[in-house]
């Protein structure tokens, strides 16, 4: 799964859930994605930055500036899950490149690194200017560890 921050022609912001980029172009190509505001088709997605933790096995984030505080509170148990087994996944599949985020991201973009999957840090500026330059990015809400 995947989150995008979406705007509609009419600058309302929302987020939307897709099961991989591929699925959100299509659906927004086929005017699938609506607004969640006004209902309007014409949607894009807005720049976003990671939002993770600093390093393995660390606190999460602090939250973005804007983000709503407990948001996640309210999640069906179900979506908790798969954003628990989202995070596992991220931290056993991808590599962990801290601030170096924005300019990795580049050099895989560019092929002047090895093509993986990678997370870490990105201000709001370094993720809009990602997204300009082609390059995508996701925000996860990166729950907390629940050890016993």
């Amino acid at each position: 799964m995947i989150v995008y921050a979406l705007k509609c022609a009419k600058d309302h912001e929302f987020e939307g859930w897709f099961r991989d980029a591929a699925t959100f172009d299509r659906q927004a190509a086929a005017g699938k994605v609506a607004c969640a505001v006004c209902g309007d088709s014409k949607v894009e997605k807005a720049p976003m930055a990671p939002r993770l933790a600093k390093r393995r096995g660390d606190a999460p984030a602090a939250p973005h500036p804007g983000a709503a505080t407990g948001a996640l509170a309210g999640l069906p148990p179900e979506a908790m899950k798969l954003l628990a087994e989202l995070r596992q996944k991220v931290e056993q599949e991808c590599d962990y490149v801290g601030e170096r985020f924005s300019e990795e991201a580049r050099r895989i973009h560019y092929g002047e690194a090895e093509k993986r999957g990678i997370y870490g840090e990105a201000s709001d500026e370094q993720a809009r200017e990602l997204v300009d330059e082609g390059i995508e990015v996701a925000k996860i809400p990166w729950l907390p560890r629940r050890d016993a």
